[in-house]
């Protein structure tokens, strides 16, 4: 079974996935979706962290640090970011993290991360914005994304069939030039969400 959300609040997906594991539902993958397996209902403890390794050596070090503290290592990979683990039978209160910082610092690494992917899409729209490739304009006056010559001042039959054709593509062209913009503002506002998370945890 494949699910779709999105989190930035780790402490709302831990609970989520607790609830899915509670109704028989084991996490296996996450990656466009949590992908999980029919399994017998079982209280597990998720607990997420967030890091990248660019070694494999660092990673399976990684795991097996928490593994030996009774904590199974159950979705994410080298380069994924969001780590899972589960412990099954354990403290209610059993966290992965020994200290309120540590507990914080993921959502700062998640801030960070997409600050990057921000920072990424900025040259490639400034320098499309400077060589013409889009036009901010056409995002204030739709008809510039109609390049049908004429179109404006035909009318009736003429007019209908010339609109309706031309149409898919002016939405083609502007879905391409909102593109850019939209990504990075979604990913400023993730970042200054996951920003807000971290001061949040530092003050509890």
């Amino acid at each position: 079974m494949r699910k779709f959300k999105f989190f930035i609040d780790f402490d709302k997906e831990e609970k989520w996935l607790e609830e899915m594991a509670a109704q028989g539902y084991q996490l296996v993958k996450k990656s466009l979706g949590y992908k999980f397996r029919a399994a017998e209902p079982e209280q597990a403890i998720i607990k997420i962290d967030y890091r990248s390794f660019k070694r494999q050596e660092d990673f399976m070090e990684y795991c097996t640090l928490f593994e030996d503290s009774g904590w199974q290592h159950i979705a994410g990979s080298r380069g994924s970011g969001s780590q899972y683990f589960k412990k099954v039978g354990g403290d209610p209160h059993d966290d992965i993290f020994s200290d309120q910082l540590s507990r914080a610092g993921k959502y700062k690494r998640v801030s960070k991360m997409f600050k990057d992917l921000a920072i990424c899409y900025m040259p490639v729209f400034i320098a499309l914005m400077s060589t013409g490739a889009l036009d901010a304009s056409a995002m204030l006056d739709p008809q510039q994304l109609y390049l049908t010559e004429g179109l404006w001042e035909k009318s009736g039959a003429d007019f209908w069939k010339s609109f309706l054709f031309e149409t898919p593509f002016a939405l083609f062209r502007g879905f391409i030039w909102l593109v850019f913009p939209v990504f990075i503002g979604v990913y400023l506002y993730c970042a200054h969400k996951a920003n807000k998370l971290y001061d949040k945890q530092i003050q509890a």
